[in-house]
């Protein structure tokens, strides 16, 4: 292949043969029906060879732009390659709203759904859940729609990209909202022991950041529809921007200080017209019961000499439970927590083999699309209905169409 292909972090170079770039609907069952392997790739936002393949590379970027709200208002059609940022600013030009973001807008709604990708908010399920309905091409190039209440719906929208290319989407929408973001620096880890929950509870959507240099959080970040005051739970209200990688720009980061403004301005952690995150990173993420968060801290702390001298940051926040077969909050209220890396995969990976070993006995689902080593068998432990997504693969895509090395390891 002429074209070099990176992920966005540049730490995975794809192996594809060649990359493709239709631009209807009927050129992507073409592609299928010609035959695989083929993997698709979003906005390139997974740290790992999940979407890696030595044959065709697919991105559906080049798909004409689908918007169509219905007319009842309460969801929106999306074609496959739209992103967040996107679709964003054209529902709040029609006064409507999705019901949360992930931490950055730049990231394609495809590519979040099929791996369960989420904001925060005790309330609020991951952007999967948004989904009504999905339209896909499976393995033998035929589109196929499946709806909410179908026999496989819940199966089939995690898919890992195992089932089909995702050509369009149906999401639940709501009316548009305002909300205003606080930074708290320094809150003490005694606040964590004595109010986890009431913490994570305490607004519309709550992430508490450390370096873990120290047992406590280095700020919380509050996106809340009310004012909030000066001080929380021992911190103290930010005397300017903040960014959530240490020594990154502020500037890259969603208004802060309590000034209200539109959703998709605010329940990001960072704009769309900037780098997100640090760009030189690796990141693995990590979900346990709500119950455990506690627990699965103290577990990391337990260890934070090792992990500090290769993290950039770590986030926890909590996420609603789910029927996904797939999802990470699949039955149960979650808190995840998220790390960002170095960009050193030598230093990094015995250190999250240590976290997964460490966070065993707390039953963790890590997040599909970031770094993790724990044992292909063990992953299935963790999912009850893994069987009968097996069970979907065969039927959806009985030639391996969409297989790869790293999926072949999983189903």
């Amino acid at each position: 292949m002429s074209e070099r292909v990176t992920n966005w972090a540049g730490n995975i170079v794809f192996s594809a043969r060649s990359v493709r770039r239709p631009s209807s609907v009927p050129e992507v069952q073409e592609i299928v029906a010609a035959g695989g392997p083929i993997r698709v790739l979003g906005s390139g936002h997974s740290f790992n060879r999940m979407a890696d393949t030595d044959g065709t590379l697919v991105s559906l970027a080049e798909l004409p732009r689908v918007t169509e709200i219905s007319a009842d208002r309460k969801s929106v059609r999306v074609d496959g390659g739209i992103r967040y940022g996107e679709l964003a600013a054209y529902l709040y030009a029609n006064g409507l709203a999705l019901h949360n973001t992930a931490s950055l807008p730049h990231i394609s709604v495809a590519g979040a759904i099929t791996t369960a990708t989420h904001g925060s908010g005790v309330t609020h399920g991951n952007l999967a859940t948004a989904v009504s309905s999905i339209e896909l091409v499976d393995g033998s190039g035929k589109l196929v729609t499946v709806a909410r209440g179908d026999a496989d719906f819940e199966g089939v929208v995690v898919g890992l990209g195992a089932l089909g290319v995702i050509t369009a989407l149906t999401l639940d929408v709501v009316p548009a909202f305002e909300v205003r973001q606080y930074v708290y620096d320094h809150v003490p880890r005694a606040s964590l022991d004595e109010h986890l929950f009431d913490m994570l509870a305490d607004g519309y959507s709550v992430s508490l950041f450390t370096n873990w240099t120290s047992r406590d959080i280095s700020h919380a970040w509050l996106k809340r529809l009310e004012p909030a005051g000066d001080e929380w739970y021992g911190g103290r209200l930010a005397d300017g921007p903040r960014h959530p990688v240490p020594g990154m720009p502020a500037m890259n980061s969603t208004e802060q200080g309590g000034v209200p403004g539109p959703w998709h301005q605010r329940l990001p952690h960072f704009r769309m017209e900037f780098t997100p995150s640090s760009g030189e990173e690796l990141q693995s993420e990590y979900h346990v019961a709500r119950e455990n968060g506690l627990a699965a801290i103290d577990a990391v702390a337990a260890i934070r000499e090792r992990v500090a001298p290769v993290l950039q940051v770590c986030e926890v926040r909590t996420i609603k439970a789910d029927e996904l077969w797939l999802s990470p909050n699949y039955r149960r209220d979650s808190i995840a927590l998220h790390f960002t890396w170095i960009a050193d995969a030598g230093a990094v990976l015995p250190v999250v083999g240590a976290i997964e070993e460490q966070l065993a006995p707390l039953s963790p689902r890590p997040h599909w699309g970031k770094v993790f080593t724990m044992a292909p068998e063990t992953i299935r432990a963790e999912w009850e209905r893994f069987g009968d997504f097996q069970e979907l693969v065969s039927r959806y895509d009985p030639a391996g169409t969409f297989r790869n090395e790293w999926l072949n390891s999983l189903v």
